[in-house]
C-alpha cells in the first residue's frame, strides 16, 4: 500500500451560500422552523425566498466543502468531489475552491438543474435557518468519482446531507469501497437531524457494518440516531462499532469516544456569537487536521474547538482569521 499524498478528500454538496440577517417574525411569516434546514425542491421556491431576503453575502459553501476549506487553511493537502452545473454559480464555486489549493476535478454538468444554493437566514441570537436548493449537486454519479484522488487520501470524508438523492448515495457507497480497498480511513458526518430521521436505518447499517472509522455528530443527532434521550447510551452504542466517535455539544464543548475512553474539550470563549453557520463543519476540519498531523485525540478536539469558535464569530461558514496561527498560538505547531 502506497503512502497517501493527500490528507483528506471529501464528497459533498457543491453549494453557493447566500447569507442574510432576519428576525424571528420574518421566519414566522415564511413558515420557517428556526435553526433547522429545509429543502427547496424547485428553482422557483429558491428564487421566491431569495427575493424576500435582506441583502446578503454570497460565498461558496456546502458542509463537506467547508470542512475541506478549513483543513486547507490549516495546511492540509485536500481534494473535493461534488457536482456543479455549467453556469455562473458553478464557476464561482470552482474558482473559490481552487483558490484554496483544493484539488477539484469533477466535470460540470450541462443543462438544468442549476448549481445548488443555500439561503441562510441569521437571527440576532446567531442561529441560522438554512433553506437549501440542491440543484445539480444531487446528480453526482459514480462515474464522476476520481478514483485516483480517493485512493491518494489518508481519509475520505462524507456528508450525510448528500445521502438523500439516490445517485450521489450510490456514488458515496462506491467511494467507501474504493477507500477501504486502498486501506484508507472513512469519516462520516450525520449532518442534521432531518438526515438522521430519513436515513436512520442506512446510517446504522454503515456504522454497524464497520464502514466508518470516524463519525461526527452533534448531541441531537446522536440521540436521534438511536432514538433515545440518553446521551451517554447513544454515544456508547455508536462507539461499539466506530473506532472514533466525535460529538459536539454547542456551548458545552465536545467529546470523543475511542474504545471505552472518553475525551472532552470545553468550547473556546468568544467575544460575540454572530453566526453558527459552519460551526460543525469547522470543528470537523480541526479534528481531522489534528489526526492527519499525528496529534492526540485531546489536541485534535482542541483544534476543532478553536476552528469552530473562529467561524461563529463572523458571518459565513469559512474561516476569516488565520486558524493555523490560532492553533499554533494555543497548542504549538
Amino acid at each position: 500500500m502506497t503512502a497517501p499524498s493527500l490528507d483528506v478528500v471529501a464528497i459533498g454538496n457543491a453549494i453557493v451560500d447566500v447569507i442574510a440577517q432576519a428576525d424571528d417574525q420574518f421566519l414566522h411569516d415564511q413558515g420557517l422552523a428556526k435553526g433547522a434546514m429545509q429543502l427547496l425542491f424547485t428553482p422557483e421556491e429558491a428564487e421566491g425566498l431569495y427575493a424576500k431576503m435582506a441583502p446578503g453575502i454570497e460565498a461558496s459553501g456546502g458542509s463537506a466543502a467547508n470542512t475541506i476549506a478549513g483543513i486547507a487553511a490549516l495546511g492540509g493537502k485536500t481534494g473535493f468531489i461534488g457536482q456543479v452545473a455549467n453556469d455562473q454559480l458553478g464557476n464561482v464555486f470552482r474558482h473559490d475552491i481552487a483558490a484554496l489549493g483544493v484539488a477539484f476535478t469533477t466535470e460540470p454538468r450541462e443543462g438544468n438543474p442549476p448549481t445548488a444554493r443555500c439561503l441562510i437566514l441569521v437571527t440576532p441570537d446567531g442561529q441560522r435557518t438554512m433553506n437549501t436548493f440542491l440543484g445539480a449537486s444531487q446528480f453526482l454519479p459514480a462515474t464522476a468519482l476520481d478514483r485516483d484522488l480517493i485512493e491518494s487520501a489518508a481519509i475520505l470524508y462524507l456528508e450525510g446531507y448528500l445521502w438523500d438523492p439516490a445517485e450521489p448515495r450510490a456514488a458515496m457507497r462506491e467511494a467507501i469501497a474504493i477507500a477501504r480497498a486502498a486501506g484508507r480511513k472513512v469519516a462520516f458526518t450525520l449532518s442534521d437531524g432531518f438526515c438522521v430521521d430519513r436515513h436512520r436505518d442506512s446510517f446504522l447499517d454503515l456504522i454497524r457494518g464497520g464502514e466508518i472509522d470516524i463519525l461526527f455528530a452533534n448531541e441531537t443527532e446522536i440521540k436521534s440516531l438511536h432514538e433515545t434521550d440518553d446521551f451517554e447510551a447513544a454515544v456508547a452504542a455508536t462507539a461499539l462499532h466506530v473506532p472514533v466517535t466525535v460529538v459536539t455539544r454547542s456551548e458545552n464543548g465536545a467529546i470523543a469516544m475511542v474504545g471505552d475512553q472518553i475525551y472532552s474539550v470545553n468550547a473556546e470563549p468568544i467575544a460575540q456569537l454572530v453566526d453558527t453557520t459552519g460551526a460543525g463543519d469547522l470543528f470537523a476540519a480541526g479534528f481531522l487536521a489534528g489526526q492527519v498531523q499525528g496529534r492526540s485525540v485531546e489536541q485534535s478536539l482542541a483544534m476543532g474547538a478553536i476552528c469552530a469558535a473562529e467561524v461563529i464569530s463572523h458571518y459565513g461558514a469559512r474561516p476569516e482569521a488565520d486558524i493555523a496561527a490560532l492553533v499554533a498560538a494555543k497548542l504549538g505547531s
